[in-house]
């Protein structure tokens, strides 16, 4: 099993900055994914950036079109962390964001779906004010 911790949300003005965490505790998996993933009251669970690995160094990333060049995604290898930088946030960012983990080899691919994740987080609070 893997437990999945998110931190890092909360309310912010619109053009600011936030950095999401999400710790992994657990079963250790040395190649996988994890993602985020958020969802807007009475909207579906979309896909936001992932990240996979197949060691140590050698990471793979892909984001959502409506967040290229705004939210980065990182992983600290050795606090089993994964982050995301969002920057030049939009009202239309505000959602509950999910972390989520895959323990599957994924190479150099991405995935981007949910049902590509077994693990999820609980959710943080994203509210961007205009």
């Amino acid at each position: 099993q893997v437990q999945l911790v998110e931190s890092g949300g909360g309310l912010v003005q619109a053009g600011g900055s936030l950095r999401l965490s999400c710790a992994a505790s657990g079963r250790t998996f040395s190649t996988g994914a994890m993602g985020w993933f958020r969802q807007a009251p009475g909207k579906e669970r979309d896909f936001v950036a992932a990240i996979s690995w197949i060691a140590d160094n050698t990471y793979y990333a892909d984001y959502a079109d409506s967040v290229k060049g705004r939210f980065t995604i990182s992983r600290d290898h050795a606090k089993k962390t994964v982050y995301l930088q969002m920057n030049s946030l939009k009202p239309e960012d505000t959602a509950e964001y999910y972390c989520a983990a895959s323990t599957y080899y994924w190479g150099a691919s991405v995935p981007t779906r949910a049902a590509n994740y077994e693990y999820w987080g609980q959710g943080t609070q994203v509210t961007v004010s205009s």
